[in-house]
């Protein structure tokens, strides 16, 4: 069972605690808005915002296990919380539980997206998850460099232990030696940073698209970036200069799954610039 239903006065004095709570968390009197919220919440438990702004005041002391209690139970009441998955994922990722914190934080960039496409809590999202999948591939190349480098040597060691049956065939020896290592370094290159494909990147930010859009001119642009220009620019295309309105933008659906292709067999180019 959920929590008992509270009186409107009660559910009154909850909310005006939260804003005591948001005006010391905004001086950084991390301590009295903890204070604050948490009488917000024995109010009226079934409130989901208490529990992330919490959970931010906790954040920013880096009591991840408390972060991470507060946005189980704000999840709770309300399994669409962007911040509830973007604070999870990282108190996840603090635990190295890795997989899991990246799972969340895809969670909250997929509804930061739907709700607010281009507020800067999408954009840290973002900053964030690139941060954790750099990392997540950075460990697994690693390890598989690391595994072909002795399976590379395990190879050399077995042919010359061939060769030395026939030591006058030292010529032949060197000439498979050398294949191998043209073989081990070509298995290498998807782990070797390069260049992102230039139609993978926004003509704006010139980074990998994150959310691409096409306009009615057939040009596709980071959506986020091209919301900003025709809110703080003017409502034309960037590129051609045509009138453009920002009901007009349709996902490049295609775009998006190359992107995802890419990055997920070149983790690397998530390193941000």
């Amino acid at each position: 069972m959920g929590p008992a239903p509270v009186s409107e006065s009660v559910a009154k004095q909850a909310e005006l605690l939260k804003q005591d709570g948001n005006t010391f968390f905004k001086k950084d009197r991390l301590g009295a808005a903890i204070d604050a919220y948490t009488e917000a919440i024995a109010l009226c438990p079934n409130v989901a915002v208490y529990w992330t702004n919490r959970a931010l005041c906790f954040k920013k002391r880096n009591e991840w296990r408390k972060v991470e209690d507060d946005c189980r139970n704000a999840l709770q009441l309300d399994i669409n919380s962007v911040k509830a998955h973007y604070m999870l994922g990282l108190a996840l990722l603090d635990r190295q539980e890795f997989a899991e914190g990246i799972k969340q934080l895809e969670k909250s960039l997929e509804l930061g997206r739907g709700a607010h496409p281009a507020s800067y809590m999408v954009e840290e999202i973002w900053q964030e998850l690139a941060k954790a999948k750099y990392s997540d591939w950075e460990r697994a190349s690693t390890k598989r460099l690391d595994a072909l480098k002795k399976l590379e040597e395990a190879c050399q060691n077995a042919l010359r232990s061939y060769h030395c049956v026939d030591a006058s065939d030292e010529a032949g020896l060197l000439e498979q030696i050398s294949e191998l290592k043209a073989v081990f370094r070509k298995a290498a290159l998807v782990d070797i940073p390069s260049e992102v494909p230039d139609h993978l990147c926004c003509k704006i930010t010139l980074d990998i698209y994150r959310d691409p859009v096409i306009t009615p001119s057939g040009i596709t642009y980071e959506r986020a970036v091209l919301l900003e220009h025709l809110h703080k620019v003017g409502k034309f295309d960037p590129i051609t200069r045509e009138a453009l309105e920002p009901s007009q933008l349709v996902p490049n659906l295609a775009i998006k799954e190359a992107v995802q292709a890419f990055l997920s067999e070149h983790g690397w180019s998530y390193k941000m610039r």
